[in-house]
């Protein structure tokens, strides 16, 4: 996977989790439902890929919100290296993982290499009610919502609400 291309799998996966209606809905919560979204993202699908895959999506969340400490990714990592290899005269880094693993470090892997290169800039939505995550692209790291034309404007009209009831009280 392309760095961007990386980083939007692992936003994907850290907002398969949002809040629907009300209520928290996953969309990786039926066997069908996790399959198919991870063999649309180069996985095989397999029930093993599918609930290391979602554990690793659990304390990944966690961490991204400051519940956790990054330690706690540890497990997912077990057993997992890389080895060097020539392919077409270049040296490469050959990830060794089982399979059923690989997406799930792949995409922890792209986690660690965002918070190396731009720490800061993978946060959850700043609606307190809101369950996504959003990667702060912006030159002044300044974003603060999932989506601005969401939680943006929910947020920006609940200030305004606020504003307009103390100004009258």
């Amino acid at each position: 996977m392309a760095d961007t291309a990386a980083e939007d799998v692992l936003l994907e996966l850290l907002n398969t989790t949002p809040v629907v209606r009300g209520s928290v809905s996953d969309a990786l919560g039926t066997p069908a439902e996790g399959r198919a979204w991870v063999r649309g993202r180069g996985g095989a699908g397999s029930d093993e890929e599918v609930a290391f895959l979602v554990a690793a999506r659990d304390a990944l969340q966690n961490v991204v919100r400051g519940r956790r400490e990054a330690e706690c990714l540890s497990e997912f990592l077990e057993g997992v290296s890389k080895v060097p290899a020539f392919e077409g005269g270049r040296l490469e880094w050959a990830l060794r993982v089982p399979e059923a693993h690989r997406l799930a470090v792949e995409l922890l892997l792209t986690w660690a290499h965002v918070e190396e290169t731009r720490p800061g800039r993978l946060k959850p939505c700043g609606n307190p009610d809101c369950r996504r995550f959003l990667l702060d692209r912006s030159k002044p790291n300044s974003a603060r919502w999932c989506s601005m034309a969401e939680c943006g404007n929910r947020m920006k009209a609940r200030r305004h609400y606020e504003r307009v009831k103390g100004a009258q009280a």
